[in-house]
């Protein structure tokens, strides 16, 4: 498959406004491509950044006989998953769930988020 072909399959994009010690500016990355990521002063040069990274970053994988993976289907994912926890651990969450007075669900979707 050539760089153009991948470029138009269904990949997830992440932009994120920062703010830090260096300023406010934005964040762009693939999901689906370990550091494929750019910055840039507005949403519009942080997307066009990471195209012209993302081309390079499927430039580099393919002159080195590595594989690109697929995009993420998010249609297999339900939104659910079991997770096994110390009794202690989940008890300080629930108290800490309680105390921001939310669910233990709302709590550990804010914790997991940040």
């Amino acid at each position: 498959m050539e760089i153009k072909e991948y470029m138009q399959l269904p990949y997830n994009y992440v932009i994120k406004l920062i703010s830090d010690e260096s300023g406010t500016y934005y964040h762009a990355s693939v999901l689906e491509f370990d550091g494929c990521q750019s910055t840039g002063e507005t949403f519009q040069e942080a997307y066009d950044d990471l195209m012209e990274a993302m081309e390079g970053w499927l430039e580099a994988k393919l002159e080195n006989g590595f594989a690109v993976p697929p995009p993420l289907n998010n249609d297999k994912f339900s939104g659910k998953f079991v997770v096994r926890l110390p009794k202690s651990l989940h008890a300080r969450l629930a108290i800490e769930a309680e105390k921001e007075g939310v669910s233990l669900n709302q709590y550990m979707l804010f914790k997991l988020s940040i």
